[in-house]
């Protein structure tokens, strides 16, 4: 396992490798969202040379963000998470699947998107429908992000690019908002997403809902999806970054059925970096200060992402 300082001289060295290929961002129209939502294709190295064959896909949250071409200064200063360049490294190593990758930008109901089904507090996944807008967990926002994804999105990436269609080759990945709305969405459309990664998810939001009235409740058996779940110790507000939260997640995971190396990947990211690492890692200097306070940002995400990527689509050599 590579330490953060070992990742930042993997991202600051050049490597002989070919390069997958970015295409235009373009816009879906969707009636679940009732508007359009822009996407972001990354297709892998050898997509156009081998014409017959297939590949996984990674569905991305909050997709504005995730590539290299949204610029160093995106993000409040943080950058993009480079997942493009990241990914094509990896592949280069032989240390992942060839993917494509579909990033979706978030819309301005990000939070009710992203949040997964809401119970009240007392109720519980028994007694409240999936798209009850009538009470006070109104759940249509999360429901209409999820059929877009769904019925719409997926069903015209399969249609468009050769894909690998089975929910075992589909994946679905996000950070804070969009961590815990990834581990929802697998939790609820198991038969789609076959995978989910959480870095730095906001699970304690709605009073712990998913942790204290989806997992904790549940006694049925292990959903048929892989997890990967992570967090640093320290967060701009002070706070651990959800490590507590995070701990607790996976924990239930653990009781449910997933086993840790196969099913469930949890890791802990204590390492803060030194100012010196950070120039390596291209941050802006105006940010250093910050990023010895908080590892709930981009940049943080773009260094430890590499290992969702290993755990959700291992190499096959």
């Amino acid at each position: 396992m590579w330490n953060l300082r070992g990742v930042v001289l993997f991202l600051f060295t050049t490597i002989c490798m070919s390069h997958g290929r970015l295409l235009p961002e373009q816009k879906i129209e969707s009636r679940y969202l009732g508007a359009g939502r822009n996407i972001r294709v990354y297709l892998p190295p050898s997509y156009d040379a081998a014409p017959r064959r297939r590949y996984p896909v990674l569905y991305l949250h909050d997709g504005q963000n995730v590539f290299s071409t949204a610029g160093t200064n995106c993000c409040f200063g943080w950058g993009s998470w480079e997942l493009d360049r990241t990914a094509d490294r990896l592949i280069a190593e032989g240390r992942m699947r060839e993917i494509i990758m579909v990033a979706v930008d978030n819309g301005r109901s990000r939070y009710a998107e992203y949040r997964g089904v809401v119970y009240p507090v007392g109720g519980s996944a028994a007694r409240t429908r999936r798209d009850a807008g009538t009470n006070a967990a109104d759940n249509s926002k999360f429901t209409a992000y999820a059929r877009f994804l769904t019925k719409e999105l997926k069903p015209k990436i399969d249609r468009e690019y050769r894909t690998l269609k089975s929910a075992a080759n589909t994946a679905v990945m996000g950070s804070s908002m969009g961590g815990i709305g990834s581990l929802a969405l697998a939790w609820e459309y198991p038969r789609t997403f076959g995978a989910a990664a959480s870095l730095s998810g906001s699970f304690q939001i709605e009073r712990t809902n998913f942790l204290a009235r989806v997992l904790r409740l549940y006694d049925g058996r292990r959903k048929p999806f892989r997890a990967y779940l992570d967090s640093g110790t320290i967060d701009f507000t002070g706070d651990d970054d959800g490590r507590r939260y995070t701990d607790a997640v996976a924990a239930e995971r653990r009781r449910i059925g997933w086993k840790d190396g196969k099913t469930l990947q949890h890791h802990t990211e204590k390492e803060l970096l030194s100012e010196v690492d950070m120039e390596k890692a291209g941050l802006r200097r105006d940010k250093w200060a910050e990023a010895r306070r908080s590892q709930h940002n981009e940049f943080y995400w773009r260094l430890r992402v590499w290992q969702a990527l290993e755990f959700l689509f291992p190499s096959e050599r």
